[in-house]
């Protein structure tokens, strides 16, 4: 029978976590990549143990934050997991430049850096610009899945006799909000936030040890690093670690590793769909047991098109960094499923809240604030930042949103993206799910576009289904039958993509200026 891992209380660190698990299952498999022997349990415990030691013998200890700089694979999910078990892992995007880095490395008070020497990058260069030391991430082809070594180049030391472990208390995980409209803040995450966190997805899901994922997400990110690699770790379960999202290789990886499920932000189902036509036997002969959907909101449209094709039930959650990801998810089957909704309570305790502070009940639309062990005890030295977060014990998580009469929350939309056309209010999801419905629509996104008179104006950016046409009369007139004319986009644009963040994600704000619309 499997092992289904319950949210154990006693396991408040990733070091607790791995040990039991090394000591349940130390020979099973838990690291699997393309063209790679697998790595187990056990070795993943050993490959920690030396890496933490490592570190200590170069005087890195607990807390202490080790930017981390590799591609998407398992090097990358073995690094995290060790290096926060011995310190805190600052993932950053390989795609970073050198004034993005300086401006990383210093904020951060980094006290070293690991990264690829493959890898065209200048955060070497530049982390010994700044007296940081470096770790070169060594690995072979031959050698198992996430096995590496390090070598360091900033003088020899003696190794560490014995390593000293994180503890619950101590920080797992830096990572610095998308800064879209401000400087980043700096989000701390303790060993015992993802660890809650870990254990909440794993309970969700149902995870079991015979479960095999296969993770798509950029490893930098949270919804990589909490939703597939430490759930998977929460539930005694597998792990295939790609090189990062790729549609044309999605099938042939879905077809060779048989993962029972796989985690991705709605912009990558939508290209998985766009191809899945070209793959019929791959998609016929799939196991999935569910696919997740997390980070931007899922078009229904989206949700019932993927339930169709790969005859598993989507399960859209609702999750953001400063609670180590989860925060609500619809439930599985025979549970509804609520399209449009993000769900249920899913780990911390959630409410909609007005501006005076006071709890709105069901129906009632309002900021949504959430509170429990997943949730980050605040910004890292930001007081301002954390006086405008927390209300009455409740973090505000910046989205608008309602709660059903069953329960299930909805969210309307960012606040910051909530356009303001001459004084009327227009959530922009609530337009794209109009404009998908439209037959030549493939995806949509809506956003604010500044004007002189009104302050604001709607506008959409269209990218069509292939092989469809439509212009943007015909995609006005669509929306006018379904929407109030407050709604009704004054600017469509046609694209052939959309421009999206590092992660996937469709980004509104902004997007009027990367247009040349403002």
């Amino acid at each position: 029978m499997a092992d289904t891992a319950s949210n154990d209380a006693s396991i408040r660190s990733i070091p607790d976590l791995l040990a039991a698990r090394a000591t349940g299952s130390g020979q099973r498999s838990v690291f699997l990549s393309p063209g790679r022997p697998d790595l187990s349990y056990e070795a993943l415990l050993q490959q920690v143990n030396d890496t933490v030691a490592a570190l200590n013998a170069h005087g890195i200890r607990r807390d202490d934050r080790v930017v981390v700089v590799l591609p998407n694979g398992p090097e990358m999910a073995v690094t995290f997991v060790a290096v926060a078990s011995g310190a805190t892992a600052a993932p950053l995007n390989p795609a970073y430049k050198t004034d993005e880095l300086n401006f990383y490395f210093s904020d951060l008070d980094a006290k070293a850096l690991i990264v690829d020497p493959a890898l065209d990058s200048p955060a070497a260069e530049v982390a010994q610009s700044l007296g940081i030391p470096v770790f070169f991430l060594e690995a072979g082809a031959d050698r198992p899945a996430g096995a590496f070594t390090l070598a360091c180049r900033s003088g020899d030391r003696p190794p560490a006799t014995d390593p000293v472990f994180a503890e619950s208390g101590d920080i797992a995980l830096v990572l610095h909000t998308s800064g879209t409209t401000s400087r980043p803040k700096i989000v701390p995450l303790s060993h015992a936030n993802v660890c809650a966190s870990a254990f909440n997805i794993t309970d969700t899901l149902a995870l079991t040890s015979e479960d095999r994922c296969l993770n798509i997400m950029p490893l930098f990110h949270i919804h990589g690093l909490m939703g597939a690699v430490l759930s998977s770790l929460a539930a005694g379960a597998e792990l295939v670690a790609t090189p990062g999202f790729d549609a044309m290789r999605f099938f042939r990886w879905l077809g060779d590793f048989r993962p029972s499920w796989y985690t991705a932000v709605p912009t990558m189902h939508q290209a998985i769909l766009a191809r899945a036509g070209r793959n019929e036997d791959i998609v016929r002969l799939a196991k999935l047991r569910l696919i997740r959907s997390s980070s931007s909101a899922l078009p229904p449209q989206v949700m019932k098109t993927l339930e169709d094709t790969f005859r598993a039930p989507v399960i859209e959650s609702y999750g953001m960094t400063e609670a180590a990801h989860q925060m609500a998810s619809n439930p599985l089957p025979p549970a509804p499923r609520k399209p449009g909704s993000v769900g249920l309570p899913a780990g911390p305790e959630i409410a909609v809240m007005n501006d005076a502070g006071d709890l709105l009940a069901a129906g009632e639309t309002a900021e949504v604030v959430i509170r429990g062990a997943n949730v980050t005890a605040g910004y890292d030295r930001n007081p301002d930042a954390n006086k405008d977060a927390y209300s009455g014990g409740w973090f505000r998580t910046g989205d608008q949103g309602y709660f059903d009469a069953d329960g299930y929350l909805f969210i309307t939309g960012r606040l910051k993206e909530i356009i303001n056309c001459g004084g009327e209010k227009v959530s922009p999801r609530e337009v794209d799910e109009v404009l998908l419905d439209h037959p030549a629509v493939r995806q949509a996104v809506t956003f604010a576009m500044p004007h002189r008179m009104l302050g604001e104006d709607v506008a959409a950016a269209i990218v069509l289904a292939e092989n469809k046409t439509a212009d943007a009369r015909e995609i006005r007139d669509f929306a006018a039958e379904r929407l109030a004319p407050f709604k009704v986009p004054g600017r469509v644009v046609f694209l052939d993509e959309i421009p999206k963040g590092p992660t996937g994600k469709l980004q509104r704000i902004g997007l009027a200026q990367k247009l040349g619309l403002a």
